[in-house]
Parts: C-alpha cells; structure tokens; sequence
C-alpha cells in the first residue's frame, strides 16, 4: 500500500505539489469510483478490514488508486513513507513492506531477497551483484525455509526441501510490493513450512492504456540486462487487460570462473467488472545456465583473504571453483580436478502459473479462488574426483557401486579408480487451489476455506563419464550416464539418489473476525487443520527402505486483536502456530555406498515429527500524513527443530529433531513522507535474544547446547535509507548493519557483523517522442567494496572436539558460509511508452 499525502502538506514541506485530495485518515475508508470501466480503480476490494485470517491473496490487499494521482514512470509515486520502504498497515500483527517507490529505483536485476533486505529482522546476504545466483535469508533468526514465500497468493517454495530460489521469481519491474509477516502466517497461506512468518509477492496489474515499459542496463563484471514490457490495454469493449514481458541477463563471476544467464517471461491478463469482481491469471516462465559460486569454511576464508582470487593451489584454491580441468604428469598421466567450475552448474527450467479470482455473489458474500500449477525441472552438479568400481576390491574406507555383495563392471571396466561427474535433479509437478468464501454481516465476518494441493517429485542423481577436456558431457546429465552391466542390478543407472515422492495436502480452515466500536477494535479468531500425507519410493539398490508412507495431522489455532486508540495510534496483540514437516530427503537413503559402514552416506528417518512453533506479537503503531512508525515485541518458541545431523561414525548423516528453541525481542521501523528539500528517511532496528533451550544429539552423547545462542541469529540489525526526489533528480542511500552471527550451536564458531551500503542517483527526461517518462539511473552497491562473509550456509554442532554430557568425545564439523557479492555498479537506461 501506498501512503498518499495531500499536495498542500508537501508543498508546505518544500515537497512536489501533485493533483489529489487530502490524504484519508487511518479511520476513514477512501471513496471509491464507480464501479464503470473509465472511471473506477484499477482494483477494488468488496471488504478490505484489517485481519490476519485471510490475507495472502492479491484481491485480499487493500491496493485502491486514487483519481489524480499522477506517477512519475515505472509506478513511482514520490510520496511513500520511507521512499517506498514503509507502507500504511493495519493489520493486528507485524508487516513490513517495501513498494515500487523503492523498486524501482534500485538495480533492476535484484531479487525479491535483495529488495527487502532493510526491513526489520530481515537477514539477507547475496553472491553475486544481480542476484542471479540467488542468495540466503534469515528472519529473526528463522531461515528462509521455514518462511513461506507467495508470489500472486500461489507458494513458491520447494515442496521437497522448502528451499525458495529468489533469482527465479519475477522480475523487479513487474513487483508491485513485497509483504514480510515476519512472525506468522495467514490463515489461508499455502504453506508446509512457515514456522518463521511469510514473504507474500504481488505483480502489478496491466495499465489501462496500450504502452508498456523497456530498459537496458550494463555493469560490472560484464552484465547486461534488457527487459521489455508490453501493455494492452483494455481489449476492444471488454474489461480485459494484459502485460506480456520478457528479460535477458547474463554476468561473469566477480570471483573464480563461471557465468550467468538467465533468459525470463511473465505475463498476466486481468478483468475487473461489477462491484469487486476480478478475475486474474498471471504465468512466469525462468530459464537460466549459471555455475556456483564455492561455499568456504572458516579457514578456507582466512586464506582466500590473504592469496586473493589465485587461492593457493590451481586445483584447490580455498574459496573458488578452478579454471583448470586436469593436469598432465611428465609420464603423459592425466589427473582430472573434480573442483573444475563446469563440473559445478546450475542449470534449471520453471514455469509457475496462477489464477487469483474474486467473486461478489451479493447478500456479503465473497469467493476467492486461486487455482495453480507450477513446474520445474534442474539441479546443481558436481564432480567426484574418484569412484571404486569394484566392491570386493575396494578397501574398507573407499566407496562402492552398490556394496560388497556386488562385482562386476560400469561401462565395461572392472576395477580402478575414476574421475565422475554428477547433478542433483528435481523435476516437479505441482498443481494447487486455495478457495475461501467469506460472509459479512454487520459487524461479523466468517471466512471458511480449503487449500488442496497434489505435488509429484522425481530426485535423481545419476553419474556419468567426464568427457577428455574434463567438463561433463552434458550439464543436464543425461547423457554418458554410467551402466552397472553385470551383476543383481545390471542395466540400472549408477546414482547418487534416485526416488518418487508424491504430496497430498489437505487443509480446511475457518476463521471469525469481530469488529466493533466503528471498526476501531476487531477480534481476529481462527483454526487451520493440516493434513499432509507423503508417500515415496527409494529405487536405489539395497536401500534400508524402499518404500515409504508418513502422515501429518496438525491443528494450527490462531488468534489476534487491534485497537484503534485514535486516528493515528493503534495498538495490537497475535499469537499463532505453525508447522514445517521434514523435508522428503529425510525419507531415503541416499549418497554413496560406503564397504565400511555397509550402507548409504545419509540414512533415512522417515519417523521425524514434525517443527512447531507458537508465535507471539504485541505492538503499536502511529500513522499520519507525514510519518509511520511501528514498535513490535516478539516471542516465539520452537520444538522439534528440524536439523540435520553427522552420526558417530563421522561417515554418515541423518535428519533428526533437535529440540527446543526460543527467541525475545524488538522490531522498531519509522519512515517519512516528503520533508524539507524532498527527503524521505526510513529506519528499522532489530534486537534478538534467540536461545537453544535443550541439548542437541550428536556423536552418540550431547552436546552442551542449552542456552547457547541460537546460529543464524544476529543480536543486532539496523537498517536506514534516505531517498532524494524532486520529480526530476533523484538519489538515494542505504546502509545495513548486521551483527555477529554464530554458525554453530555450541558458540564456538562465528562470522563478524558487517555494515553493507548501496547508492543510487538518477534523472527523469522531459519526454522524448514515443517515451513517455525517458529516465537514467546509477545504482552503486557495497560501495566501501567490505569483503565479508554474509551467511552461515550450513550450522553445524560444534567447530572444535568437545566432551559430551556423558562423557564421550564429539568430532568437530566445520560450517560453510557464502562470500558476500564486492562492490559493483550497474547503469541503466528505460522509459515508460
């Protein structure tokens, strides 16, 4: 939502003076248009009350355009609280926005986690400048599986693992806001996993005239970016109207060799009609080749620190992928290098499309309706420097094909060792509906609902030959793969994993809001029952189980109030649970066959209960023409924390509970209208006290883990921004400080805080023939070039040898981190036509 102040207020303040009425008050609902189809907005709501029941469909945002409100291109508006970081809420819980005020005057190649990294307890760190190798997140110390993420009311979360992949989403011009619930989910949210609060995305609508948007970026590192917008306009005498977009980037490595490209289309068809009718359908296809960038451990850091790019081995260099595919002895003996960077791709293909609908059948009744499908199909490979064929020849710490009980031949070889390549491929099909009808009468509202969904995953991860430059024959791996050609399991493909699994989810919800005094109290009350059944086949040889069935039957209750003490301060109270079931790799065996352990790397445990969490929010906000701010307090407590963990014989993981956690503390965010000289300051600040209340299993015994603060869980974030803009030059900054994050449950291991900060300077042409709104921009990020470490990729126990509870030693494992992206500039040029 965008906050809209009155002209005679800005021209006061020295800010630009724009057609429109005085800004309504938070008590008073804007006068809507005729519902006619040249006058009414471009979105209507039939009852658009603040709540937390149902909230995550576009049609359920109070998104209303006010006549005379003239933009100034790409949606800007230059009034936003904060310069588009701050939004008016009235939700009875904590919600952070940013809108296009912001988006739009950032690179146009950042992701969703990009944009929203200086909201409160938001925690995001990138690898490469455009985004285009996604990037990691945290909130309040929660990660970004267990948020759950929406684009147009649809979840867009891996179903399998719950991991969200933000370079694939939508595309920044296309972003109309971006909602952070940073402590729980709506009731009608699509989601297995969002124990920590959810990000819901919403795309712009298609204009009502025929036009559209284009520009053109260069930068550092050699990227580029094109995106091109088309608008229909209304077609002929209906009240549709369409965008079709696309977008092509690609950018060499800042470190280490490798490249991105990214090829990206959307498009979206609206209908409005009657009194708050709509129909909408919006489809996103992504295609991208890339190659990953190394994650590094602690001392694999201090050394990339000190030799730079160069590491201090061409085939091992400690933080980056090698440019060099194998060596050659003075005997002509090729050694391949399984850290070659194109044995390490990322190539992957998904379409996601949705279909949000409202429906007012009169008497206060309401249908909302968002069927969706989403597909997708790729993984990250990987090389495998040595594979044992023989299992009988093997010694006792070496891998096998399939076991000991196995000998034989891969592809006509008996014996030895070989360089392999392998990927992990997904390919999903999932299609989805959440459907809700909702009854107003009087000062009552019930909304009952049901979210289905039916999800099938294939995982494989075959092997296959390395090819004489010692790249993979092919990055999708399928081609060369490798053949077991004798024995049991003759004809069967050699991989890593290889397993079916099928979702069905069933979850009805109701919930009932009260409203009194004139809508200045509502009481918010609701239940969600999810029923998540997962069944699975594991079609690797010799698995421990082959097939398997897990049941999931939770009660999510939910409950809020708001009160509005007067036009510009209200209180509010919440609190609700969630869940996030295991991840389906938890059900299979998979990896390599060890001779030492008889049996796969990971080991199932397809018993795992499921993570709770119990969510509680109490806050205030103020709102007024000229300033919104908001003061949260948070408690939140987990059981059963979904961890994965090294068993004792240092060979073997496997994905177990590890107890319980808890967390306090405070959100605070303020930000301003256009003030003397058109500034908008805007800033968060986040204190997190996040504790692990019980001692985690590991090594056959405990470790020491109760009261250590929580990895991933900064004491400390604050966030400011300042934005510039008189209509024609713009500019803006921003600074994001994170604290100290540990990366290990015992504390023994920690990356330091960070300061990140980013420029951006632009200005808007008079306009030019065809274009409409001609504008160029320059967006500086990591201007101070911090090298840093900015996420902790994989917590692990402990970083050092310890002594459990009961005595026995416990082997140190190290934790990963990312590198965050250096400084980096990108140049852009784009109008409005």
């Amino acid at each position: 939502m965008l906050a809209l102040v009155s002209s005679t207020v800005l021209s006061s303040m020295g800010g630009a003076a724009f057609a429109q009425d005085v800004a309504p008050s938070a008590s008073k609902p804007v006068a809507k248009a005729p519902a006619t189809r040249e006058a009414r907005p471009a979105e209507k709501v039939a009852d658009a009350r603040a709540t937390m029941l149902g909230a995550t469909e576009p049609t359920d945002q109070e998104r209303i355009e006010v006549r005379g409100v003239r933009t100034l291109g790409d949606g800007v508006t230059g009034r936003a609280f904060g310069g588009g970081l701050m939004g008016k809420e009235d939700a009875p819980k904590s919600i952070s926005a940013v809108t296009r005020d912001w988006i739009a005057k950032q690179n146009p190649a950042e992701n969703p986690m990009q944009l929203i990294a200086l909201l409160p307890g938001v925690n995001t760190s990138d690898t490469d400048p455009m985004g285009m190798t996604g990037g990691n997140m945290s909130v309040r110390g929660l990660t970004e599986s267990q948020m759950g993420f929406t684009l147009e009311g649809f979840p867009i979360n891996d179903i399998g693992n719950f991991a969200v992949y933000p370079q694939e989403i939508v595309d920044s011009e296309n972003l109309k806001t971006i909602r952070v619930a940073q402590g729980s989910a709506d009731l009608d949210s699509p989601h297995l996993s969002a124990t920590g609060g959810t990000v819901d995305m919403y795309m712009i609508d298609p204009k009502a005239k025929m036009g559209g948007h284009v520009n053109m970026s260069y930068g550092s590192y050699n990227g580029t970016r094109g995106f091109l917008r088309f608008d229909t306009g209304y077609l002929g005498n209906t009240n549709l109207r369409a965008y079709f977009s696309y977008s092509q980037a690609r950018q060499d490595h800042w470190r280490g060799p490798g490249v991105e490209d990214k090829k990206h289309g959307e498009m979206k068809l609206v209908s409005d009609w009657g009194d708050g009718n709509r129909w909408s359908w919006a489809v996103v296809g992504n295609g991208m080749e890339n190659n990953a960038y190394r994650a590094v451990s602690l001392s694999s850091w201090d050394q990339y620190k000190q030799y730079g790019d160069k590491g201090v081995n061409p085939l091992s260099p400690p933080a980056n992928y090698s440019a060099i595919p194998y060596t050659v002895s003075p005997n002509g003996t090729k050694t391949y290098n399984s850290n070659y960077y194109k044995l390490h791709p990322n190539p992957f293909t998904n379409i996601y499309s949705s279909m949000p609908s409202t429906f007012n059948l009169g008497h206060g009744v309401v249908l909302t309706d968002t069927p969706y499908f989403w597909y997708g199909y790729g993984g990250g490979g990987g090389g495998l420097s040595t594979y044992c064929l023989d299992g009988n020849a093997c010694s006792a710490n070496k891998m096998s094909v399939v076991g000991q009980t196995v000998t034989g031949s891969v592809d006509g070889v008996t014996s030895g060792t070989y360089p392999f390549y392998y990927t992990s491929l997904t390919q999903t099909y999932r299609p989805g509906n959440t459907a809700k009808v909702t009854l107003t009468t009087g000062v009552n509202r019930l909304m009952i609902g049901y979210w289905f969904e039916y999800s099938k995953q294939t995982q494989t991860s075959p092997y296959s030959r390395v090819g004489e430059d010692g790249a993979p024959l092919n990055s999708a791996d399928d081609t060369g793969n490798l053949v077991i050609t004798s024995g049991p399991y003759r004809g069967e493909t050699l991989q890593y994993r290889d397993s079916f699994t099928q979702t069905r989810v069933h979850t009805p919800f109701i919930g009932d809001q009260l409203s009194l005094l004139n809508n200045r109290l509502t009481i918010d009350a609701g239940l969600k029952y999810a029923i998540v059944d997962r069944s699975g086949s594991n079609y690797l040889p010799m698995p421990s189980q082959k097939y398997v069935t897990t049941n999931y039957r939770v009660a999510l209750p939910t409950g809020a109030i708001r009160y509005k003490i007067d036009a510009h301060n209200q209180v509010f109270a919440s609190v609700s649970t969630n869940f996030r079931m295991p991840q389906n790799y938890s059900l299979y065996d998979s990896g390599t066959y060890n001779t030492k352990t008889h049996g796969y790397s990971t080991v199932p445990n397809p018993k795992q209960a499921p993570e709770i969490s119990i969510s509680e929010e109490a806050g205030w906000r103020y709102q007024d023409s000229l300033i919104s701010a908001a003061v949260t307090y948070f408690h939140y407590a987990f059981t059963g924390r979904l961890y994965t963990q090294l068993l004792p014989d240092q060979v073997t993981t496997t994905n177990i509970n590890a107890g319980s956690s808890h967390a306090d503390g405070i959100d605070v965010e303020v930000g301003t209208a256009p003030l003397r000289y058109h500034l908008r300051p805007y800033a968060s600040f986040e204190y997190l006290h996040a504790v692990t209340d019980s001692n985690m299993p590991a090594g056959g015994d405990y470790l020491r883990t109760k009261g250590k603060i929580a990895p991933q869980a900064p004491q400390y974030q604050v966030g400011f921004g300042l934005d510039y803009d008189d209509g024609h030059a713009f500019a803006g900054f921003n600074l994001k400080y994170v604290a100290r994050q540990y990366s290990t449950f015992m504390n023994d291991q920690s990356i330091p805080g960070y300061v990140r900060m980013n420029i951006h300077v632009g200005y808007r042409l008079p306009k030019l023939g065809f274009f409409q709104n001609p504008e160029i921009r320059l967006n500086l990020q990591n201007i101070s070039d911090n090298r840093y470490l900015g996420y902790v990729t994989s917590p692990q126990g402990n970083a050092v040898a310890t002594v459990g509870v009961n005595g026995r030693k416990i082997g140190a494992s190290y934790p990963n981190y990312s590198i965050a992206s250096p400084f980096a500039a990108m140049a852009t040029i784009g109008s409005d036509f």
